[in-house]
């Protein structure tokens, strides 16, 4: 499955557009550190982990309406009290072809 930024893929053409989807994530940090840095490690994990599972739950929504590609995704995190964090994926399922 392809997954863009951008509204077009260089080398493809979308033929269908199948619709908005979306993928969410909620995480919670349950690890602290007195130490910054491992504290940023520690956080860092926590958002890459969030990013993962919204990805997979956008690309799992794009599978379910046949698509396989999905362009003009947008990446939305919001942090609350430093130790929650929602990440939100949405973008539009694609039919794509190549050009060839």
């Amino acid at each position: 499955m392809i997954l863009t930024t951008t509204n077009s893929i260089e080398g493809f053409r979308i033929v269908e557009y199948k619709g908005i989807i979306t993928g969410t994530s909620f995480e919670m940090k349950t690890k602290f550190s007195f130490k910054t840095e491992k504290n940023k490690i520690i956080t860092t994990d926590v958002i890459d982990e969030a990013k993962e599972h919204a990805f997979q739950e956008l690309q799992t929504n794009a599978s379910n309406l046949n698509a396989n590609a999905v362009v003009g995704i947008s990446v939305d995190m919001e942090i609350v009290n430093g130790s929650h964090f929602y990440v939100s994926v949405t973008g539009t399922a694609v039919s794509v072809a190549t050009d060839k």
